[in-house]
């Protein structure tokens, strides 16, 4: 996409979405005092963007080309084809599609199962993560407090 957030912002911004995964991008912040703990979490979240971009954008490839493979087949065995010009229906009912939609979901069942699996891992991951840069900034200002003199 080409989508970019104005220089002078201080926080992530979502683009639109992205034409393959339907997905919509982020473009991370960067604070330029930013601890190690806060780089690693913001790599950890770019990581799993890029690879739920990627998964989605196959995901989707894979369903358009096998969709069209399966309209064209079941079509071209009533003898219609594709062409338009002989005035004959050149589409499937909705029941006729539930058997795409389910063959589709039963062969993909595994793939969907492991990408739950990585989907759930990366996110318990990334929450671990935020909980431990909650902690670690409210301890920095913690220390950095002044001490009250007594008088």
């Amino acid at each position: 996409s080409r989508f970019c957030p104005p220089r002078k912002s201080h926080h992530d911004w979502i683009g639109p979405p992205d034409r393959h995964s339907n997905l919509r991008p982020v473009h991370f912040f960067v604070p330029e005092n930013e601890s190690s703990l806060e780089q690693k979490l913001r790599e950890l979240r770019q990581e799993t963007q890029e690879w739920n971009q990627q998964f989605w954008a196959n995901q989707n490839l894979t369903f358009s080309k096998e969709k069209e493979d399966f309209i064209h087949s079941r079509l071209q065995g009533r003898s219609l084809g594709l062409g338009v010009e002989s005035g004959q229906k050149t589409t499937l009912s909705a029941e006729e599609m539930a058997d795409f939609y389910k063959e589709f979901l039963s062969k993909n069942f595994q793939k969907h199962m492991y990408y739950n699996r990585d989907w759930y891992r990366r996110n318990f991951t990334i929450t671990f993560f935020m909980g431990r840069v909650v902690l670690e900034r409210m301890w920095n200002k913690l220390r950095q407090k002044p001490k009250k003199r007594s008088s």
